[in-house]
């Protein structure tokens, strides 16, 4: 079997024994050896030699919370993201490519109502005159929201006298007509009338998605919440040898495809790992999902929702975990995340599965008692460092001052005990984990704003936000002897830099690429020199 060394200016390797080499030898999918370039070609004479010059090598990048399919779709349909006005998003849909199309409807994704003057959600209104008998659907950048027109809301019988359903909102206007905008599980009702992405459609999108995860330098993802087709494709890409990068697979716990998760149970292959559930209790702060304590700042009356109900969410927690599973539950406002972590600790108590590291989703905004209580247990917090670089010009007008001392609080977080690990949600953020280590070491825009960051007390350091990429997720998904570090035995993943993302400048990484990315000691990505 070839041996094949690395060489480069710096090999940050996160291990105690060694935290930095200049070579690094793979075998077989392992790491053989670590060290001075002079010690590594003596341990394995006649290897072939691999020399990434000035670059700085790390252990695997690890997207700890992002959606493949959603990624894949984002990648082939309409594309609305920095759409800076309705009038844009109509001109894009007018020119989108046939891949657009599910059946008969239109997609398109990432549209954001912050983005435009006024702030205010769109209408149908405007969809009817562009697209009067073709049905739209366009889910808002955070996926908790969704714009449709009059044709996509006759197919799925939203009318004026349709109810809201438990845990969504159908946008009404004066007069109580639909507005053509879906709040959480609204959503649902018109995804329910669209036929399906045929099987040809979803390999296309998975394969699209796989390709730029490489690209970006991510050699492992933890999927939040996959149906049962995708991994069905790539149990089938995983027999067949074909998987390019690791995945950590959450089983989607919303809808009824749950059943057949928990009748199969824990799932493990050679890339693709299936051991974790995902549930989700509230919405998004961006659509005003999120369900809070106490009133929005911007909007008196409204907390947000829960997705169901406390006792459902309690029963699908307890019966996941005495399966096995490790329960992963996304949490965004002040009372998810303290109906969350009052689950997740009843549920491990009472099914005595503690050792199962269950996770909060996002972690998003919390009362300092729950920081406390979630560091004291242990639990692993799955954070997303450009969602405060996203959300942060508007989210003291959602929240006011007060309630950001606990928001994206990774810092409080880490301190209390916490388990940090860290991620994107792509595709509600770009799957570019090199903004990820910026917004974490920073909390600023890409310009350097605000001066000094924004509630600089709770950034991370290089080093930090480094494991958090790498050594966190493998811990929250089991694989930590194995994998996060570079040492002798553990697995060949590693990226190669342009910059030194622990030690260089954090400005640095705005402009830094990916050179190479390696799975298994597989090169699934070269840059092109």
């Amino acid at each position: 079997m070839e041996t094949t060394v690395y060489l480069a200016e710096r090999i940050w390797t996160l291990d105690a024994e060694r935290p930095w080499a200049r070579a690094l030898a793979v075998q077989s999918g392992r790491v053989v050896a670590v060290g001075t370039r002079e010690e590594v070609r003596a341990s394995v004479k006649g290897a072939r030699e691999v020399d990434l010059g000035p670059a700085t090598v790390v252990p695997g990048l690890v997207d700890a919370h992002a959606h493949l399919h959603g990624l894949g779709r984002a990648l082939t349909t309409v594309r609305l993201e920095k759409a800076p006005s309705v009038e844009a998003v109509l001109l894009r849909l007018t020119r989108a490519p046939a891949s657009s199309f599910q059946g008969d409807w239109l997609l398109g994704r990432g549209w954001d109502q912050n983005e435009w003057p006024g702030g205010a959600f769109p209408g149908r209104a405007e969809l009817d005159a562009r697209f009067p008998s073709t049905p739209v659907f366009l889910t808002r950048v955070d996926h908790h929201a969704a714009w449709v027109n009059g044709e996509a809301l006759r197919r799925a019988g939203i009318a004026r006298d349709t109810r809201d359903p438990e845990g969504g909102r159908i946008l009404r206007d004066a007069r109580g007509e639909p507005t053509g905008v879906l709040v959480d599980n609204a959503m649902d009702v018109v995804e329910a009338a669209m036929p399906p992405p045929t099987r040809a459609q979803l390999e296309t999108r998975l394969r699209a998605a796989l390709e730029r995860c490489a690209r970006v330098g991510l050699t492992g993802v933890h999927d939040a919440g996959m149906d049962l087709d995708a991994f069905r494709v790539l149990q089938t890409w995983d027999a067949e040898g074909t998987l390019p990068l690791r995945i950590y697979a959450m089983a989607a716990g919303q809808g009824e495809e749950r059943h057949a998760y928990l009748e199969q149970g824990p799932w493990s292959g050679r890339m693709l790992t299936m051991r974790a559930v995902k549930f989700l209790a509230d919405g998004a702060l961006g659509s005003r999902g999120a369900a809070l304590h106490e009133d929005y700042c911007d909007e008196p009356g409204q907390r947000g929702l829960l997705l169901m109900s406390p006792e459902e969410l309690h029963a699908r927690a307890r019966a996941f975990m005495s399966r096995g599973f490790q329960v992963c539950i996304h949490a965004i406002g002040d009372r998810a995340n303290t109906l969350v972590l009052d689950v997740l600790l009843s549920g491990a108590e009472e099914t005595g599965t503690r050792a199962l590291r269950h996770r909060v989703e996002h972690a998003q905004i919390l009362r300092p008692e729950d920081i406390l209580r979630l560091g004291a247990a242990g639990l692993v917090a799955s954070v997303q460092p450009t969602h405060a670089t996203s959300d942060m010009p508007w989210a003291e007008a959602r929240l006011g001052r007060e309630r950001l001392k606990g928001a994206y609080a990774w810092r409080a977080l880490k301190h209390a005990g916490a388990n940090l690990a860290l991620g994107s949600d792509f595709p509600i953020e770009n799957p570019d984990v090199l903004a990820g280590l910026y917004a974490a070491r920073t909390r600023q825009d890409v310009l350097g704003r605000p001066a000094g960051g924004w509630f600089p007390e709770e950034a991370l350091s290089g080093r930090e936000a480094l494991e958090g990429f790498t050594r966190g997720p493998a811990w929250a998904s089991f694989d930590e002897a194995r994998r996060g570090r570079l040492a002798p035995g553990q697995d060949a993943d590693f990226v190669a830099l342009s910059v030194d993302p622990v030690e260089g400048p954090a400005k640095a990484l705005v402009d830094a690429r990916i050179l190479a990315t390696v799975v298994a000691g597989v090169e699934v990505f070269r840059a092109v020199p």
